[in-house]
């Protein structure tokens, strides 16, 4: 991503939330409760990669299925959550249950699958859902950065000894039985990610006393009168903020980080608007009246869209700023200190981090990435983005060393990749492979645009971006005009008069 751009189209609106169910299913046993987990595909648009407990979107056939205890709006959200369980798991919650045998309901399970009406099996079968089988376990809603939302109602259902939870592929890449205390561990070593609605579900259950005392603490989750939580922690120790900036659409959003804990850092705060920078204030304000100590503000590079509230923070929390020479450069607040390539950044808490600077150039000159030297995630500003696409734009961007810095980051390896716009994503080489695959591929276009008579940049663009919005040539033309220098460097294009030849 970048800043916004002269003729951009407004970014778009808010995502309308959908309602949606989800399961935590659980069981006890002679050494406490277990749940049962999923993973999410990690090509799937919403938390891919991310582990949750199962659970979907409710649709519009739900309401037609009676829920004995329940009407309207709540009965919809029962019978999502029945099927969502039925169909993740192969758990079958309902009044009759019990008369089946588990190749009935496996054949009931492939029946749902394959799109029969859930309704109809369940008549079919005799079973009745009853609203006492789904008692609520707490509401929450998706931020409003995320371009897919949902509404999500919580229920939490026990496992008898005759159910069998079994894990089929599809949508999701694992399932199992879990302790909360072994599920939340994951969390804080950063090989689980988790969004707070999953944290606080560990959290609860890891402190399981009964079934009442777990619904009561699980149904008052700590939310604002939106049920949208204020703190965000994928994994332990790397919280996101996101705030809304003037980036380029189809990102709303910079994401501010607040790594540590103990001592903290802050990564690029964006914001310029004094009420989103207020919120992300108070954020911080409330982990320092925990104990916390904000250590210095870090800026991966010097866009807008970055540093935008970074004068007002500094000033705020007393915070030093620490960036790269040539962010520091360009940025109109004093800097204390000057971050270099292969540094460590030692953060004091428990468990202390170590974060280890990498200077990435490419999309700017004084681009930073930082590497959690426990975990291997990585911030990572601009060089991917969980939406959109990263802008390269001459003289300050340039093709080949961005093209060697994603290698290089692919390579170190990293695991997570926390970008500045759209959310985390889990498999951070396989999408450094990504963009390196697919510049590669716009390259090849690129080459086979320039024919021997010659081509101007303009004519380039035209043959090599016939899919791109209009509103975003301006920038495909920046982009061509950084792989063409790359191609002129590389000695396989010739420049003459404005007009590029095969070299």
């Amino acid at each position: 991503m970048s800043e916004t751009i002269a003729g951009a189209p407004p970014p778009p609106p808010v995502a309308v939330p959908r309602l949606a169910s989800v399961v935590v299913p659980y069981r006890r046993t002679p050494t406490g409760v277990e749940l049962f987990w999923v993973k999410r595909e990690k090509a799937l648009a919403f938390a891919g990669g991310f582990y949750a407990f199962p659970g979907g979107k409710v649709d519009k056939a739900d309401a037609a299925v009676p829920v004995r205890g329940a009407s309207g709006q709540e009965a919809a959200l029962r019978a999502a959550a029945a099927r969502e369980l039925l169909e993740e798991t192969g758990v079958l919650v309902a009044e009759g249950s019990e008369r089946l045998s588990p190749e009935e309901v496996t054949a009931l399970r492939r029946a749902l699958l394959a799109g029969e009406s859930w309704g109809a099996l369940l008549e079919r079968h005799g079973l009745v859902l009853r609203a006492e089988d789904f008692p609520a376990a707490g509401r929450w809603v998706t931020p409003e950065f995320a371009p897919v939302r949902f509404d999500t109602f919580f229920y939490l259902v026990e496992v008898g000894e005759g159910m069998r939870a079994e894990w089929w592929a599809g949508e999701l890449s694992e399932a199992a039985w879990v302790t909360p205390a072994e599920a939340l561990s994951r969390w804080e070593v950063g090989t689980a990610l988790l969004h707070p609605p999953a944290v606080h579900v560990l959290r609860v259950m890891a402190r399981f006393g009964s079934r009442e005392a777990a619904l009561a603490e699980l149904a008052s989750p700590p939310l604002g009168p939106d049920f949208i939580a204020r703190r965000i922690e994928y994994h332990q120790g790397v919280r996101v903020f996101p705030v809304r900036t003037a980036t380029l659409p189809p990102a709303t959003h910079t994401n501010v980080y607040v790594l540590g804990n103990g001592e903290l850092l802050l990564v690029d705060p964006g914001a310029g608007d004094e009420e989103e920078l207020e919120g992300l204030l108070e954020m911080v304000e409330g982990l320092v009246a925990e104990g916390a100590r904000v250590k210095a503000v870090v800026l991966t590079h010097h866009h807008g869209d970055h540093i935008g509230g970074v004068g007002a923070v500094k000033a705020r929390l007393n915070a030093p700023l620490w960036c790269h020479a040539r962010t520091a450069d360009r940025v109109p607040v004093p800097t204390e200190r000057l971050l270099e390539d292969g540094e460590v950044l030692e953060l004091a808490g428990s468990p202390p981090q170590r974060w280890r600077v990498l200077h990435t150039p490419g999309h700017a000159r004084g681009h930073l990435c930082l590497v959690d030297e426990r975990t291997r995630a990585a911030v990572v500003g601009d060089m991917v983005a969980g939406v959109g696409s990263i802008v390269i734009d001459p003289p300050e961007g340039d093709m080949g060393e961005y093209l060697r810095q994603l290698a290089r980051l692919r390579d170190w390896p990293v695991t997570t990749l926390h970008p500045a716009h759209g959310m985390a994503i889990p498999d951070g080489p396989g999408k450094l492979q990504e963009y390196l695959d697919h510049r590669a591929a716009r390259e090849a276009r690129i080459v086979a645009a320039v024919p021997a008579e010659g081509v101007t940049l303009a004519q380039v663009v035209e043959r090599a971006y016939t899919e791109t919005p209009a509103f975003l040539l301006p920038i495909a033309e920046r982009s061509a005009l950084a792989v063409l220098l790359k191609l002129r460097e590389e000695g396989r294009v010739r420049e003459d008069s404005g007009r590029y030849f095969p070299a």
